[in-house]
């Protein structure tokens, strides 16, 4: 490849529902060239050997086996997100092909759909603009309440930095804050934003209000949240989810809905996305589910593609990236 030639990426599609960005397509051009899977399987003897990068955009293109060996040249691949659970790690590894993720660009905005739903639900916003704007309503309730979010207590499970940040969040709320994560934070980090660390999951489930899921998806956290788990909090309990669906037993969590085992929940997640129409979680009242909104605001989808953007730079110019993903 002659030096003014840019590097070729594949993107499973421009725009569309499992393309990159329009808005993003001349940031990407100045330091790539842009061919689609398309075009790759239309023209695959030829542009084969070209393929230097893949950005995967919601999960797609499909890494498998055989687009791995149709890519001889294939050097790095960049995930716009902090979920690699729909990655075979071990295979593309051992392929002799980087990977990475962009935890740096989704924390914040993933904190910040936490904290929403966690208000949300407790103050049962979904419901209150339903009767607010419902013809039949004549006038509101005064014992229709919700729940204090001010001085309640806060189980956070995974304190990662989409975890952290909410911690941060909440501190302005004055809650009480308990985590559950793989390792203990440092004293100065745990200080900084008054949590407590709880070695057991069942003493924070025990004890908090409210409970947010930060985890990543993995064998050790699959379905994580169960029909025992759920039973351990308190009945007045709300659950959060803003990780993978596939952390709570969505059989577990209907039956703790409709029984009272907690009192709500607030999904930004579920497995499959989206649910069946007809799925019972989708007929209960004491539920608020969102499509997968964590990360869809325009700073950070940008922030995204530029996190992925500089960890293929560097991976194809022989540097550390900033966000390498290696297998377990």
């Amino acid at each position: 490849m002659e030096e003014h030639e840019l590097p070729v990426l594949l993107v499973n599609e421009v725009g569309g529902i499992c393309g990159v960005l329009e808005a993003h397509v001349d940031f990407l051009k100045t330091h790539f060239q842009l061919i689609t899977m398309r075009e790759f399987l239309e023209n695959k003897n030829i542009l084969s050997k070209n393929v230097q990068a893949i950005y995967l955009w919601w999960h797609k293109p499909v890494i498998d086996p055989e687009l791995l060996q149709s890519l001889p040249n294939l050097k790095v691949i960049a995930n716009s997100g902090v979920g690699m659970d729909h990655l075979d790690l071990k295979l593309i590894s051992g392929c002799g092909i980087k990977m990475a993720n962009c935890p740096h660009a989704v924390s914040s905005s993933t904190a910040d759909t936490g904290m929403a739903l966690l208000l949300a639900s407790a103050r049962r916003l979904v419901e209150g603009c339903h009767i607010a704007v419902s013809l039949d309503t004549e006038c509101f309730a005064p014992d229709w309440l919700g729940e204090e979010v001010t001085g309640a207590t806060l189980g956070i499970i995974g304190m990662g930095n989409v975890g952290y940040k909410i911690a941060l969040r909440a501190k302005a709320f004055e809650m009480k804050i308990l985590y559950h994560n793989r390792k203990q934070r440092k004293e100065e980090e745990e200080q900084a934003i008054g949590a407590i660390y709880c070695k057991k999951i069942e003493d924070l489930l025990q004890q908090s209000d409210f409970v947010m899921l930060a985890v990543s998806l993995t064998p050790q956290t699959h379905k994580l949240i169960g029909k025992r788990e759920l039973e351990l909090m308190k009945h007045t309990a709300i659950l959060i989810n803003i990780s993978r669906g596939l952390v709570v037993d969505q059989e577990a969590l209907l039956e703790a809905l409709h029984t009272g085992i907690i009192k709500a929940a607030a999904l930004d997640v579920t497995y499959p996305e989206p649910l069946p129409r007809d799925h019972p979680l989708l007929k209960l009242k004491n539920i608020i589910i969102t499509p997968h909104l964590g990360i869809k605001t325009r700073k950070t989808t940008r922030m995204i593609t530029e996190e992925a953007v500089a960890n293929i730079l560097a991976a194809l110019n022989g540097l550390p990236m900033p966000s390498e993903v290696l297998p377990d």
